[in-house]
């Protein structure tokens, strides 16, 4: 029976015996937890390239993301640039100079639309690239075509503001286009109602290529043989795609969907900005959470409130990731999270 079972007093005659016989009750434990730390090290220089490469990341997510918990306490205080955390308490009431801010609604619903407008059409294009670039059987135009889809991930958003701008604008080459066919020039920047279109095309110019490098390497992890059978069968490729490889693609469409699920309520602050600026006439549609803070914290001077909103932010999104992944682990589980 194990010693833990009997009580001290019982188990310790028992543990005496054992010493007197030479032998260590606790040793088996002992060696286990050294054989895994020893397994660990092994694994650790037996591959010390790739963890070295890993390094950066690992501390830039210590520094970033685990060493500043701490500071969400500054979203229930008045923050005190020379007393840094111990500030006033303040309770729940920088939730409430943003809950109760008349703009709350707008910027909430323009963050929720937007995001889902970029992860539904992001997904369906990267998907769509993916399979196309599957079809592709001479190499040097599949790396031509990757190259010139994956170089807009790597632009900055305030190049392609100026991009934009340039295309744009009242004296920009679109209205030159539409002037040349005898419509009248159009001042986009005025127009609210384009720019979730405009938005979106930018969103997937700049992201689908990327994303579609994902999926693409999803599907050449896909069995030969089932295509080899599937032909044998009399399939084409169009019932190949339909049948074997969009089925076996779900689960990575699932997974990379519910990361962006959880991160629904934050907004691309450096896309937002760049693009929008502070013109007043396209807040009401592309007006989102993290721009509304970003300017408010510019009049306020008030990091605390920055703090809340981020913090409400994250928890929603907690919940969401949790929602979904349970959604979809009932509905579908090959394409849960956990």
């Amino acid at each position: 029976m194990p010693f833990h079972k009997l009580g001290l007093c019982k188990a310790l005659p028992f543990i005496l015996a054992t010493y007197l016989c030479g032998a260590r009750p606790f040793q088996q434990k002992e060696d286990m937890c050294l054989n895994g730390l020893q397994k660990v090290v092994k694994e650790i220089c037996a591959n010390r390239m790739c963890y070295l490469f890993l390094l950066p990341a690992v501390i830039y997510t210590l520094l970033f993301g685990y060493f500043t918990l701490p500071y969400m306490v500054i979203a229930f205080e008045r923050y005190d640039f020379t007393k840094g955390i111990g500030s006033p308490w303040v309770g729940f009431k920088n939730f409430e100079f943003f809950f109760k801010s008349s703009e709350v609604w707008v910027v909430t619903r323009n963050t929720i639309v937007l995001n889902g407008l970029f992860i539904v059409c992001g997904t369906v294009v990267a998907i769509a690239l993916a399979l196309l670039f599957n079809e592709v059987k001479k190499k040097l135009f599949l790396k031509t075509a990757q190259s010139f889809m994956l170089f807009p991930h790597f632009i900055s958003w305030v190049i392609v503001s100026y991009i934009l701008y340039a295309l744009l604008s009242t004296n920009g080459l679109l209205n030159h286009w539409i002037a040349a066919f005898g419509g009248n020039p159009v001042r986009w920047y005025s127009e609210p109602n384009a720019w979730y279109v405009i938005l979106v095309a930018l969103y997937i110019v700049k992201n689908a290529g990327y994303t579609s490098i994902i999926y693409l390497a999803s599907i050449t992890s896909i069995d030969e043989g089932l295509y080899e059978a599937a032909v044998i069968d009399g399939a084409n490729r169009w019932q190949q795609m339909k049948h074997i490889t969009l089925p076996l693609l779900m689960p990575t469409v699932s997974i990379l969907a519910l990361m962006s699920i959880g991160r629904i309520f934050f907004a691309d602050f450096g896309m937002m900005y760049a693009l929008i600026k502070d013109n007043g006439l396209l807040l009401p549609v592309a007006d989102v959470i993290d721009t509304y803070v970003f300017r408010m914290m510019r009049v306020t001077g008030e990091p605390s409130l920055a703090m809340a909103v981020g913090l409400f932010q994250s928890a929603v999104g907690f919940f969401m990731v949790y929602g979904s992944n349970a959604l979809a682990k009932k509905k579908y589980p090959d394409g849960a999270l956990f």
